[in-house]
């Protein structure tokens, strides 16, 4: 007997809103960087609340609302701000919201984050194409009886950060004059900010960046079969590498900052989806 998720359900009602519309592209978008759902165009907007067992964000900086329509007319459907282990949300909910994207059509998954950069010539304001990440968030959500219907029992996580998607990420970023680096990201559970020691340990391990989120769901989105492309905006350098209080509030700042950036890169990236 099939196990029954969320997702279906969630999806249903998305597809009530918004009848015969399909999204090819599912995007979650970070902490302070909800801009990017303005630009979607002949969109409908869905509040978290209205979404059954969608999970609700607590945290500033995340609105908490579900966006379908077009971004440069490309169909997406956009999480405009996401949950975190952290929050004490399950496996279970990541689970709903990534597969979600998958029962309604979604072939491509789509992350934003904010994000510590552990190189000093990274600094805050800059963007960061992900290549490969280290989970250092205790558990998994694909953890339990497994869902044949979504994919396989095991799943391999080589090249989980699709490289074709990644170049034609960096040739809208050289159309638009956007410098883009490259780098793995490494997942803290969070929500206290990592310790300079730590820090120290995960640049010897091999990470460039470092975050509270979006390893399970890029773990989620692979299980699903979904080819990943995920952005850092680089909002600090972490802990120990610069005289700077580490606090949410910097990382929003930083975060709009960048915004702009992030919304012009994303958008220009639609259009090369056609041209693999």
């Amino acid at each position: 007997m099939p196990i029954k998720h969320d997702a279906h359900k969630a999806a249903e009602f998305i597809q009530q809103q918004k009848p015969n519309f399909k999204p090819k592209v599912g995007i979650v978008l970070g902490s302070g960087l909800g801009a990017l759902a303005e630009l979607i165009q002949d969109k409908t907007v869905i509040p978290y609340e209205d979404l059954p067992g969608f999970p609700v964000s607590t945290i500033s900086g995340h609105a908490g609302k579900l966006v379908l329509g077009y971004l440069n007319k490309v169909p997406v459907v956009c999480l405009q701000g996401r949950v975190h282990p952290y929050e004490g949300t399950s496996g279970e909910k990541i689970k709903t919201l990534i597969r979600t994207f998958k029962t309604l059509g979604c072939e491509i998954y789509l992350a934003t984050n904010a994000a510590g950069s552990l190189r000093v010539e990274v600094a805050p304001g800059e963007l960061v194409a992900i290549t490969d990440h280290i989970n250092f968030q205790p558990g998994n959500p694909l953890v339990g009886l497994n869902d044949d219907d979504f994919g396989s029992r095991f799943v391999s996580l080589d090249e989980a950060y699709d490289p074709i998607l990644r170049k034609n990420l960096h040739k809208a970023a050289e159309k638009l004059n956007i410098d883009l680096h490259e780098g793995v990201y490494l997942a803290t559970l969070g929500p206290v900010f990592e310790t300079p020691a730590e820090i120290r340990a995960f640049r010897v391990l091999g990470a460039d960046v470092v975050g509270m989120s979006t390893v399970p769901e890029v773990i989620v989105a692979r299980h699903c079969d979904m080819r990943v492309v995920v952005i850092s905006a680089i909002t600090n350098l972490a802990a120990g590498m610069s005289t700077e209080i580490l606090s949410h509030e910097g990382t929003l700042h930083y975060a709009n900052l960048v915004s702009d950036k992030m919304c012009k890169l994303v958008s220009e990236f639609m259009e090369h989806l056609d041209n693999e």
